[in-house]
């Protein structure tokens, strides 16, 4: 009998995101090496040589949406951390300088003690930070600072931005030369050869995490779908967290297998409610999930299209360096405009979506100063409408209910009349 045998999808998701974050705390108990990593950085490597890998950007999303982002934030206001900084930094930095005031003096600050109040799960402090430059810039400086601030060691691999799509052979070669040098840095560090087998082992338990991942998301496209688009943004951290694990594959198999029986059945995410399809375009608006959620329920409106729970989605050739290679420089957000815009109206068309939403992510420059001119492609190519939304990521400061509902009032009325008139 399996440790989750007989949970549902939700529970299994429950387990395995409890056991990843208790397990990294008991390695750093032990005094094991803790990995504080980027969200697309490949954790194959870590994993590989047994390092216990967290990412911080998955943990400040779930200070958003745990409602524990205002004070946290207010604290990296203090600090001297500005608001053009993306809010998951500002968490980021700010939780790191709360754990080593803890450790100095015994004694938990107030916002750390909020945090735990929550059921937030604890990070450990790092003994080694890994970045990708695969979904922006900002990493960069960030993880610089948390490895300058804990004296640890910083490992980079650089990927180019993807200006023409297809990737190139002299990019996958150079992506694969940075991958050969973190290898060895890794070896360094540990004191102990790489594995190849086990590395090979990694990677296909990545491989059908994946493939499980994109099962259950593929339920989307089912009309009317059993799947709402908001239920890909919780079941996202596992893709983010532990792709390269077990639980992962058990969790998306199981979510897919309850989707496929309501499909069957069918039933639809509203339970008949479904008026309308849109897309989203963005990271979730992490402290407002349910505002945003239930704003579209209301309207008939279901999400089932968006690119963001995709772009976690590495899929490559176990045992093919290069084919990993490239899966990770094609990561949507390291992509030229054309290939953003193509991906969008594929997503739209391919899940019948009737318009979509467009998050102005304060946080996300990446995605946010693209926006509008990827939309008015997309529509071109769609000719389905769209609307945007100011909001921010994990800073619940930036985001306003009453213009989103607005927003969404809007588009829902524009579908609508679309529809009748087809």
């Amino acid at each position: 009998m399996g440790e989750t045998d007989g949970m549902t999808s939700k529970q299994k998701l429950a387990y395995w995101q409890q056991k990843f974050y208790d397990d990294a705390n008991n390695a750093h108990a032990k005094g094991e090496l803790v990995c504080w990593s980027s969200s697309i950085a490949p954790c194959e490597f870590t994993a590989t040589m047994g390092i216990h890998t967290v990412y911080p950007e998955n943990h400040a999303a779930a200070v958003g949406a745990k409602h524990g982002a205002l004070e946290i934030l207010e604290q990296a206001d203090v600090r001297g951390y500005t608001l053009d900084n993306c809010s998951y930094a500002r968490i980021s930095l700010t939780y790191m300088e709360l754990l080593m005031e803890e450790k100095k003096t015994g004694v938990t600050p107030p916002v750390l003690a909020k945090l735990d109040e929550l059921k937030i799960p604890r990070l450990p402090l790092p003994d080694v930070v890994i970045v990708c430059n695969n979904i922006c810039n900002v990493l960069l400086k960030w993880y610089e600072n948390i490895a300058i601030t804990l004296n640890i060691p910083y490992l980079l691999i650089d990927v180019p931005f993807i200006t023409e799509y297809p990737i190139k052979p002299h990019q996958v070669k150079y992506i694969r030369d940075e991958f050969q040098r973190v290898i060895e840095q890794l070896e360094e560090l540990t004191g102990k050869p790489f594995d190849y087998d086990k590395f090979r082992e990694v990677q296909e338990q990545k491989y059908r995490s994946v493939k499980a991942w994109n099962k259950a998301m593929a339920m989307a496209s089912t009309k009317p779908s059993p799947l709402n688009g908001f239920d890909m943004f919780n079941y996202m951290a596992l893709i983010v967290c532990a792709s390269c694990f077990y639980g992962a594959e058990d969790t998306f198999e199981a979510f897919a297998a309850e989707l496929q029986e309501k499909a069957d059945a069918g039933q639809d995410a509203f339970k008949g409610g479904e008026k309308s399809r849109i897309a989203w375009e963005g990271i979730a608006v992490w402290p407002y999930l349910s505002g945003t959620y239930k704003s579209l329920k209301k309207l008939g409106a279901n999400m089932v299209g968006s690119t963001y729970p995709g772009a976690f989605a590495i899929l490559y050739e176990p045992g093919d360096l290069d084919s990993m290679a490239a899966g990770y420089a094609q990561c949507y957000l390291n992509t030229c405009l054309d290939h953003r815009v193509d991906t969008i109206a594929d997503v739209m068309n391919n899940t019948g979506c009737d318009g979509i939403m467009y998050h102005l992510n304060r946080s996300c420059k990446n995605m946010g100063f693209m926006n509008m001119e990827i939309a008015e492609k997309v529509k071109a190519i769609t000719k389905k409408p769209y609307v945007s939304f100011d909001g921010d990521q994990t800073d619940p400061r930036n985001f306003s209910q009453a213009q989103y509902d607005t927003r969404a009032e809007a588009l829902s009325e524009i579908m609508l009349e679309q529809k009748e008139t087809l």
